[in-house]
């Protein structure tokens, strides 16, 4: 069969401040999964810059069997057009959705797009091979022996029941970058890519839905597998930068020190960073990922509130916040720190209290954010049962404005805060001096275009 991927058009904050969109590698591990026995081809709209127009003629040429799209929450109107260009172009092709918006809104997808066919809940990879292989007629044609799915029967709108998750990453081929436009994928002209080498959050963080995507128990490739796969990007694409994309790089310590080991063993010869949690992060850690080339270390401290840390079941304190930027800059780590501005039972005095502990910190780089419930977090079903959504617009879901009702902070007070975040972080004369020193203006014009870009639209 043909078989269509698509990262659907959509307004990225990523591209609009950087230029360039990042890797789809969830497209890329379902490629992997499908390529060996179909006919398959990747188009990333955002990196590609892909309009509407040009993706009909894409598709019109290509003429698959099969759309697949992976969506976030704001981008899902991006895929609702993809799936309906597919069915105008061609009434037969079947049309598939997956991502964590179709995942946890599988049905409110359904009703809301009558383009969508089938909608993949969850890990997709083996998900994906049994959709396409009934499809195809290998199977005995019936969809609901497919488990982690949600699909059309009429006008009826079936799940069939849970798919187990993968228990051996290590097995998961690794993704398709050959059908990938990874030359597009460039900073400061510096090919970079992105590597997954964990799923699944044992912590409880209601603002977050990683643990419901991906479980709760944190399964790990191992160091070998990494690097075997760093190998492939460095070889064959050139790729100098990587950015690890799991939650919490350093769960298991002793994996990554054990990385680190293997990966300055080996001599590949790469820059990088990753995300820890401040409970996860020690002397030893910190000295072996400077060691082994991470040069950014990204951290969520949420808050500068330990009553509002508690109120998202955080599990963190304020010492441990300080304790571990301390640790990860003194092993000459540059830090990311990324807070929330308006979590329900926060006062303005507490936001202002982020601030200054923003401020306190003083990270390389801080990213403030206004809370957001997305679909399959507690705070989603809290907002929903407490009638705090304020609209459902899924477009708005960007994190960069209120769409959530904050009891004793209006939705205009909550953009100021954030806009007076920024300002109050990056306008302070130590952090414009410390990038002046250390010869880094270009990263004060590309704060001021982001601030730019993002506050004042």
């Amino acid at each position: 069969m043909k078989i269509l991927l698509v990262l659907p058009p959509s307004p990225s904050a990523l591209k609009s401040v950087l230029g360039v969109g990042g890797v789809p590698l969830g497209l890329g591990y379902i490629a992997s999964a499908l390529e060996h026995e179909h006919d398959v081809k990747i188009i990333d709209a955002i990196t590609c810059d892909y309009d509407v127009r040009k993706l009909r003629d894409a598709i019109e040429r290509f003429d698959p069997d099969v759309v697949g799209v992976s969506s976030t929450t704001p981008a899902i109107y991006g895929a609702y057009d993809v799936a309906g260009l597919a069915k105008e172009v061609n009434p037969n092709c079947t049309t598939i959705l997956g991502g964590p918006h179709p995942t946890f809104a599988a049905h409110e997808v359904m009703e809301e797009c009558e383009y969508v066919d089938v909608v993949v809940r969850g890990e997709g990879e083996e998900t994906i091979k049994e959709v396409v292989g009934e499809l195809d007629g290998n199977g005995g044609g019936s969809l609901k022996e497919v488990k982690g799915i949600t699909f059309r029967e009429g006008k009826r709108i079936i799940d069939t029941e849970n798919r187990p998750l993968i228990k051996n990453l290590d097995e998961v081929p690794f993704p398709a970058y050959h059908l990938m436009p990874m030359n597009s994928y460039r900073f400061r002209g510096k090919r970079f890519g992105a590597v997954i080498t964990s799923r699944g959050c044992p912590f409880r963080c209601t603002f977050c839905s990683s643990s419901q995507l991906y479980g709760k128990t944190w399964r790990a490739r191992s160091p070998e597998n990494i690097v075997q796969e760093l190998r492939v990007l460095t070889e064959d694409y050139g790729v100098k930068e990587i950015e690890f994309l799991d939650d919490t790089f350093t769960l298991d310590k002793n994996r990554a020190k054990k990385f680190c080991d293997l990966l300055m063993k080996e001599g590949i010869d790469i820059s990088w960073s990753c995300s820890s949690r401040v409970d996860t992060m020690d002397k030893e850690v910190a000295k072996k990922l400077k060691e082994a080339g991470c040069h950014t270390v990204y951290v969520g401290v949420e808050s500068g509130s330990q009553r509002t840390l508690n109120l998202i079941q955080k599990g963190i304190t304020l010492s441990q916040v300080e304790r571990a930027i301390k640790t990860i800059k003194e092993a000459g780590l540059g830090t990311l720190c990324s807070f929330i501005i308006g979590i329900p039972g926060e006062t303005k005095k507490a936001i202002e209290r982020t601030i200054e502990f923003a401020k306190k910190l003083s990270p390389n780089f801080a990213q403030f954010t206004i809370c957001t419930p997305f679909p399959g977090t507690r705070l989603f079903e809290m907002a929903k049962e407490k009638n705090l959504l304020l609209t459902k617009d899924w477009s708005k879901f960007t994190t960069l404005e209120p769409v959530m009702r904050v009891p004793g902070l209006s939705a205009e007070l909550l953009k100021e805060l954030m806009k007076k975040a920024y300002i109050k972080f990056y306008l302070r004369p130590s952090f414009v001096m410390r990038e002046i020193f250390k010869g880094r203006i270009f990263l004060i014009k590309e704060v001021f275009s982001a601030a730019r870009s993002l506050l004042w639209r």
